[in-house]
């Protein structure tokens, strides 16, 4: 739960379990994982998903409709 994004006080409420044991928990599992390897250099090509821009000016749909 923790993983997918759940806050340690919403496990808490979920499971019936103190948050602090859930914090525990997450510690025990996070010391036998292994250390990420350092990444010295930038790489040259990322992939960006689901990026949206807007470029422009938003207007004001109550303004419009009164013309």
């Amino acid at each position: 739960m923790y993983v997918n994004g759940i806050g340690f006080r919403a496990i808490e409420r979920l499971t019936e379990v103190n948050h602090n044991t859930v914090i525990n928990w997450v510690k025990k599992v996070a010391e036998k994982l292994p250390d990420a390897p350092e990444h010295s250099e930038i790489p040259e090509v990322a992939k960006v998903n689901e990026l949206e821009t807007f470029v422009g000016k938003k207007k004001n749909l109550a303004m419009d409709s009164s013309k």
